[in-house]
């Protein structure tokens, strides 16, 4: 779906999950969207051949693009964030990229989110960071040979008080440290509006590093209209300043049973 001149796709593992898994690309399609984005979408690091398979077919055979896939990000319902800079699940975190990778060169993905992770307690956040710097950069040079980028985005510590990256700039930081050309930045307007950052100002500042936008309005993350954010000049900013990217809605829609009466907004 296009709307000021800007390409709009659904993230499906919060929209449309009235339906089964495989169900909603052919959903989002329907409701108008020529892409779709996903978090990971397994418990385990590296699904069976037969999941993969599965999950390939019903992104082809519902005609959409994988705008955005991410890599695994531990448990969230126990509030993990990422596995990026956990020291005890490197070796893990490392057979996802394979994986990630792999989905991401048979459907054709180019953007691979890699959630940072949550600070632990215990562990020296300097071997936290060495970490994750490792693991992104094997994650670059894999994605990379997948034709894809890394992403690294800013999550708020309303939300998850233990994520160290909760400003555009610590996100910026590292990323810069990273090194990696196809390293870029993931500017989710929800995280970044939830901690009262300028949003135009984000977007004027990393227009050049800014790689995929993500939406919903705080402060209770539902659809665009719904919080404090205005968000209409903002997309005309980003049309104005020759994004390309895609914008991704990755918000709570008002009736979880009805994903896409969600779209009214548009």
């Amino acid at each position: 779906m296009q709307i000021y001149g800007l390409r709009f796709d659904v993230n499906c593992s919060i929209l449309f999950t009235e339906l089964p898994l495989l169900q909603r690309p052919a959903a989002a399609k329907a409701a108008g969207f020529d892409g779709v984005e996903f978090w990971w979408p397994w418990d385990a690091m590296v699904p069976s051949d037969r999941e993969a398979d599965a999950f390939v077919s019903a992104i082809r055979d519902a005609g959409v693009e994988l705008v955005s896939l991410n890599f695994h990000t531990g448990d969230m319902a126990a509030g993990e964030r990422g596995l990026v800079s956990v020291p005890s699940a490197a070796k893990a975190f490392r057979e996802n990229i394979e994986a990630c990778t792999e989905i991401a060169r048979r459907t054709g993905c180019r953007r691979l989110n890699a959630a940072y992770g949550n600070r632990i307690d215990g562990v020296d956040p300097a071997e936290q960071d060495a970490v994750a710097i490792e693991n992104l950069r094997l994650a670059a040079q894999a994605a990379a040979n997948a034709g894809a980028a890394v992403l690294v985005e800013a999550i708020n510590s309303v939300d998850v008080p233990a994520f160290p990256l909760d400003t555009s700039d610590k996100a910026i930081a590292v990323i810069d440290a990273v090194g990696a050309p196809n390293v870029g930045f993931l500017a989710d307007l929800y995280h970044l509006g939830k901690m009262g950052e300028d949003l135009s100002g984000v977007l004027d500042k990393y227009r050049e590093k800014i790689w995929h936008v993500q939406v919903a309005d705080p402060p209770g993350r539902g659809a665009p209209g719904t919080g404090t954010v205005d968000f209409e000049p903002l997309f005309g900013q980003l049309a104005e300043q020759g994004y390309k990217g895609w914008v991704g809605l990755e918000y709570l829609p008002s009736d979880a049973s009805d994903s896409a009466g969600s779209f009214g907004w548009l």
